[in-house]
């Protein structure tokens, strides 16, 4: 009867760090960001090259699929380097750090480019399974943002402030500088 509760109870901890991320349900429990708080954080805004014609030339569910094994396998090298995954946008995905963490050693960028190195070895099953290896391009750029618990029927973490719109601005630059990894000054000279 003990360990069929604690299996349950493990369980339990497991899904719902896979449905919130990592360390998030004892923000909830505790009550942590019931009032909004201020901090310092990371963030890398990571996006796939060329969705638009990737998903008209797969269709919808092979693209889903696509999108569903990229994530799966970026996710152990944001969790190696420290990061959370704060959300997923469409082809998108935004990767946090507490500043603290994300500067020491660059795990910020180690990130990046331990990404990039487990696509590359993945290439053979992305050519078998898709006819493509997906490439993606990011920008990484800290500062305080607001963190707090929002919704009522769904609640979520959220941050806002101008370092989300400002690592925004900078991704859509990587085109224009035919780059894949921009950083910003501020946190260039942090790291």
């Amino acid at each position: 009867m003990v360990w069929s509760i604690v299996t349950a109870l493990t369980q339990f901890s497991l899904q719902i760090n896979d449905k919130f991320g990592q360390g998030l349900l004892l923000a909830f429990i505790s009550g942590k960001y019931h009032s909004p708080r201020q901090e310092n954080r990371v963030f890398m805004f990571l996006d796939l090259m060329s969705s638009t014609q990737i998903a008209e030339k797969l269709g919808n569910t092979q693209y889903y699929n696509l999108l569903r094994d990229f994530y799966a396998d970026i996710t152990n090298s944001i969790i190696y380097n420290g990061g959370e995954i704060y959300q997923y946008v469409g082809d998108e995905v935004v990767i946090s750090w507490q500043y603290e963490i994300g500067v020491l050693q660059n795990k910020c960028i180690t990130c990046f480019y331990d990404i990039r190195s487990k696509i590359t070895a993945m290439e053979d099953k992305y050519q078998i399974k898709y006819n493509l290896v997906p490439d993606f391009k990011a920008a990484l750029h800290y500062g305080n943002v607001t963190a707090g618990e929002i919704g009522i029927i769904k609640r979520d973490i959220a941050y806002s402030g101008d370092v989300l719109n400002t690592t925004s601005r900078i991704l859509s630059k990587c085109i224009e500088f035919k780059e894949k990894l921009l950083i910003s000054g501020k946190l260039f000279s942090s790291l």
